[in-house]
């Protein structure tokens, strides 16, 4: 695809943290961009208000839900490519209330699916999937103790996670996100649609609100920059790697402009062994950027909690040459500028610098 389109991209979910992002690079490389979303999540409002004061007209923001099928109609018809990020996004929501997470993880997605396959079968699809259509992964007898971190006790996984790894839907969101995954992915082999799933692991940045159910890197140093105490489900020995949102924004957009070398395929997306993080070194790291102490004290493993997930992202290297380019700690910086920046601290960010 090229960097200029006569007809808009469509971003559902655009107001949130990855999808503003993503519009925000769309709209910045001269894109028309559609972006449809309920404003249903908080700090959306605020994005929203973002993206118009950078691109005025060239974003246009529909106020939609993925469960009304004649809206995402009306946005397909008009758009030259989806990307497709609006989701319920906690597993703690997902237990409270399956039903909607199934109604707008599983059937929103049908939605887009078949407004696409009816109305607009060119349109390629980028999906935004998770690393938790894997499940638990490995119990507790196949990790073992590293200093302040889990590690896999087989060498076998020293890279990471592939796409190979079996899907083990585990809690109502790792289950409504796997069924969407998979028709996504069906979608493409039965209708032809062109289509790719992105499996993301902990994704970060600026434009970020983290709370305890979701954005947990934002969430850790949000909490050190108020004085809140932090609740750590499980021991913190668990581990994540995480991806800057810049870094992902190259992958997503590289994936739509090579649409015909990956169309039908399924990647996992995150920052692989390199910048991969226990949640007992996040806090230390923090403590170390900022000065700040982060208090925080255990609770129960909570259901579907992966002690150990990190991706193997050479799937995606092969295919698209994409690599993460920003440290961890440079990431931090960022996000610690944004939002340090947000709540008026000069203090703190000539700190962290």
């Amino acid at each position: 695809m090229t960097e200029t389109h006569t007809r808009p991209i469509l971003v559902t979910g655009g107001c949130g943290f990855v999808g503003c992002n993503l519009a925000d690079r769309l709209a910045g490389r001269g894109n028309e961009v559609i972006v449809l979303d309920n404003l249903a999540r908080a700090g959306v409002r605020e994005n929203a208000q973002w993206l118009k004061s950078r691109y005025g007209e060239r974003v246009n923001i529909v106020i939609a839900d993925i469960r009304e099928p004649i809206p995402v109609i009306d946005a397909v018809r008009e758009a030259s490519a989806v990307i497709h990020l609006a989701a319920q996004v906690a597993v703690t929501d997902s237990i409270a209330d399956p039903i909607a997470d199934f109604e707008i993880n599983a059937r929103g997605t049908i939605n887009v699916l078949e407004a696409v396959r009816i109305h607009n079968p060119s349109a390629p699809v980028l999906f935004a999937s998770t690393n938790k259509v894997y499940g638990r992964l490995i119990d507790d007898t196949q990790i073992v103790r590293a200093d302040q971190r889990y590690e896999p006790a087989s060498p076998a996984l020293a890279n990471g996670i592939s796409e190979n790894a079996p899907l083990d839907f585990y809690s109502p969101y790792g289950c409504s996100k796997g069924t969407a995954d998979q028709y996504v992915r069906d979608y493409a082999r039965v209708f032809g649609l062109q289509t790719v799933v992105m499996r993301m692991s902990c994704i970060y940045g600026p434009r970020q609100f983290g709370t305890e159910d979701q954005g947990w890197i934002a969430h850790f140093l949000l909490s050190g920059l108020r004085g809140n105490r932090l609740t750590i489900y499980g021991d913190g020995y668990q581990v994540r790697d995480a991806l800057h949102v810049s870094d992902a924004a190259d992958a997503w957009l590289s994936a739509l402009d090579h649409i015909t070398l990956v169309r039908g395929r399924t990647f996992n997306l995150g920052g692989g062994p390199s910048n991969s993080v226990s949640l007992r070194e996040l806090i230390a790291l923090l403590k170390e950027l900022t000065g700040n102490e982060i208090p925080y004290s255990f609770a129960d493993w909570r259901p579907g909690d992966q002690p150990w997930y990190v991706t193997d992202t050479r799937a995606l290297s092969a295919a698209l040459g994409w690599k993460p380019k920003t440290s961890l700690r440079d990431g931090l910086i960022s996000l610690h500028e944004w939002l340090a920046g947000r709540l008026g601290d000069a203090s703190k960010r000539e700190a962290f610098a």
